[in-house]
């Protein structure tokens, strides 16, 4: 049939719809390029019904990682300085190693200029050929000073919602000693024990939970590993976030620490690499997760062991944030920043920073999309199974 009318004739209309369905998808696919969602059982249920609320969360989480933390910039700014702005109840933050370091420059920054000072100080840390474990302790000292001063001290422990939770490993012998070979024996047997079953850690390491003692947090309770749950204090605040970062053999570990159980403490990810703990029970709030993979780690042991999943009942109510394919592919060397680019760059600290820094620049998209996403409702749509 022929027809001479305007656009708006029933002829056209069909087509129009047509057009207009076609833009809509190629909108969609263009603003969630650069993250993907992942909902545990009882997440998924509630998001695919309400989608995702500030309020609805009660938890977020922080791996450790080292590097690869730097990618969750967008993602921490737009959390903590944007969407959680207004909250008034607890927020409880629970971090290992990066991830503690992490949260603990978010509680001291109000408007994100003192995480931001963080960043770029742990972006800018350089290193003699060979560092010794004492020149990486002076460098981990000078960036938690970036962040972390006698007055953010009571900030951090004083936050109107924040409540900071850190994850360190208590050492049995021999991983208790500082000798190099001592300390390397005790790791290769914590390695192979470790393969055989993940509670073998036990006989190695007692995890240790700080806490801020204003709430205590709703995972408090975890008692898969020999535990000692310790309440932060603001002189013990630095040496705690210290012993969840002490990487063993790069560094000495922590103790003799006025308020803390005797002990050796090291770098919590030795237990606690991507936090396999029951964030969230019999509940219907949420466990945030920023996380810079699709995949959760339960410990540092298990970073080469592809069927070490976590437990799904401590993943029920957890939501992960992770960065696309695309998105990782459209990275310099197509990769997120990690600690071998101190190998990799070593005496070319300028273009690791460049790196990096391009690195940080692009996770602005991360929390952009997250941002939409949680605005628009369109996670509703986004949101995938955490196991498939």
């Amino acid at each position: 049939m022929d027809c001479n009318c305007s656009s708006g004739c029933l002829v056209h209309r069909p087509i129009e719809d047509f057009l207009i369905s076609i833009i809509d998808v190629i909108k969609e696919k263009r603003v969630s390029e650069n993250i993907e969602i992942f909902g545990g059982k009882r997440a998924l249920s509630l998001i695919r019904d309400k989608g995702l609320k500030p309020e609805m969360v009660e938890v977020v989480a922080g791996a450790a990682g080292g590097p690869k933390g730097l990618l969750l910039k967008g993602l921490d700014r737009f959390l903590f300085f944007s969407w959680f702005k207004s909250r008034k109840e607890p927020l409880f933050l629970i971090g290992s190693s990066i991830g503690a370091w992490r949260f603990a420059a978010v509680a001291s920054s109000v408007s994100g200029g003192v995480y931001d000072s963080f960043i770029d100080a742990y972006v800018n840390q350089s290193y003699s050929s060979k560092p010794t474990p004492k020149e990486v302790y002076k460098t981990a000292i000078d960036i938690m000073n970036s962040f972390m001063n006698n007055g953010s001290k009571s900030d951090i422990l004083s936050h109107a919602c924040f409540r900071i939770s850190m994850l360190s490993a208590i050492c049995r012998w021999p991983v208790a000693s500082d000798n190099t070979k001592v300390l390397s024996l005790g790791l290769l047997g914590a390695i192979v024990l470790n393969y055989i079953k993940r509670r073998n850690l036990r006989f190695f390491f007692k995890r240790a939970l700080f806490y801020d003692p204003r709430d205590l947090p709703p995972f408090f309770e975890m008692d898969e590993f020999p535990i000692e749950r310790i309440a932060l204090n603001e002189d013990m605040l630095r040496h705690a976030i210290l012993a969840s970062g002490s990487i063993p053999l790069a560094m000495p570990g922590v103790k003799g620490v006025p308020g803390m159980p005797k002990g050796m403490y090291r770098d919590g990810s030795m237990i606690d690499y991507h936090l396999d703990i029951p964030f969230l029970k019999d509940s219907d709030k949420i466990a945030l997760f920023p996380h810079f993979m699709n995949r959760i780690v339960p410990g540092w042991f298990d970073k080469r062991i592809k069927r070490r999943k976590p437990n799904s009942s401590n993943m029920d109510n957890v939501v992960v944030i992770a960065p696309s394919k695309d998105f990782i592919e459209r990275l310099p060397y197509k990769r997120i920043p990690d600690r071998k680019d101190f190998i990799r760059f070593r005496g070319c600290d300028r273009e690791r920073i460049s790196f990096w820094s391009k690195a940080i620049d692009e996770s602005q998209r991360m929390g952009d999309e997250f941002g939409g996403m949680v605005e628009s409702g369109r996670i509703k749509d986004r949101i995938k199974p955490l196991f498939e």
